[in-house]
């Protein structure tokens, strides 16, 4: 024991009281601040470039994860099930796959129809379409949907969204808000990720999540979902999309910051590393020292690597493979706790 817990003790006169110094050595043990971790899971669309050209199935993705990285949380995306998530033929066989492999099925990253839709109708519509992926991730043991608030079409396709931040905000509370409803039922947490449009506006997101009183709410910081605007794509087809320049941006680390009391998750993107594997758009120790320094720990960082779509579809060949990036990003998350744990 120091000189300077003896010097306490005998101050406060606890061991002449019978209290002995194990015991105090315990107490000061349990004063230590928490370790601070993360499980690694491995999202999707990752694969995206295999997925879209028919090389790989949403049913291959559970054995790659798991053979070839070592990584046995998964996050899928809906688009990936080609409108198979009420199939329950093929969601049994989907959770069987998973089950056999020891596997833990995390989140399925929902791309539906708009939320914030300024028409009641079409709200409530696109409230509705989101309840089977609700029933879906119940049924293959998630904890979670992520979903998106805003028109993401108008992003991609650089058409203007429809309406203000502050009506979109008025329908995004009705939208968002009446699917947590539903999802609260089935035990399900319904997060929103920075992704198109207002969503890239942290202050926009926060003010959402303010004027909900739902447990399942919660949001997915994205490192690299903060660009508001971007260029107008000289083509409509994926390879124009991913040509096009962010032109108006949300600084990455203080949205991060903003979005650390309602994250339920990470989502660790990356598209391009250095010679030494540090990713060369987001300072991964400078993020988790933010991450850390918010309280947050013990949950999900979702591997999210791009680059690869960019290089297969997009012909930008400077980017690594699918695999590559994927194992580049996990490395760098374990550097991470290296560093911070």
């Amino acid at each position: 024991m120091s000189n300077s817990r003896r010097q306490f003790l005998n101050q406060i006169g606890l061991a002449s009281a019978g209290l002995s110094l194990a015991s105090m050595d315990s107490l000061f043990a349990g004063q230590q601040a928490a370790k601070f971790t993360f499980e690694i899971s491995l999202a999707e669309f990752s694969f995206a470039s295999e997925l879209f050209a028919g090389k790989m199935t949403n049913m291959d993705f559970p054995s790659r994860a798991k053979e070839e990285f070592d990584i046995n949380v998964l996050e899928y995306v809906s688009g990936f099930f080609n409108n198979k998530h009420t199939d329950q033929t093929y969601l049994k066989d989907l959770k069987k796959r998973c089950d056999d492999l020891g596997m833990k099925n995390h989140l399925i990253m929902v791309d539906g129809e708009n939320l914030t839709a300024l028409d009641d109708a079409a709200r409530k519509k696109a409230v509705e379409s989101h309840y089977p992926w609700v029933e879906a991730a119940k049924f293959l043991g998630c904890s979670a949907i992520r979903v998106n608030l805003g028109d993401a079409m108008a992003m991609m396709t650089g058409k203007k969204e429809e309406g203000t931040p502050a009506q979109l905000a008025t329908t995004a509370v009705d939208g968002y808000g009446k699917l947590l409803e539903f999802a609260d039922k089935a035990g399900i947490n319904v997060i929103v990720e920075n992704h198109f449009g207002v969503s890239t506006d942290p202050d926009w997101l926060v003010g959402v999540m303010k004027q909900l009183n739902f447990k399942n709410k919660g949001l997915l910081p994205d490192f690299g979902n903060f660009c508001a605007e971007r260029s107008e794509p000289a083509t409509r087809d994926l390879k124009g999309l991913m040509a096009t320049k962010c032109v108006k941006e949300f600084d990455r680390y203080e949205g991060v910051q903003k979005m650390m009391p309602y994250a339920k998750g990470i989502s660790a993107k990356t598209h391009k590393f250095g010679d030494n594997g540090d990713d060369l758009e987001t300072d991964f120790i400078k993020m988790f020292k933010i991450i850390k320094a918010s309280g947050w720990s013990g949950g999900y960082v979702g591997i999210e690597y791009e680059g690869g779509l960019m290089r297969d579809m997009g012909g930008d060949t400077t980017k690594p493979s699918n695999e590559e990036g994927i194992r580049l990003t996990k490395a760098l998350l374990q550097k991470v706790l290296e560093e911070l744990g």
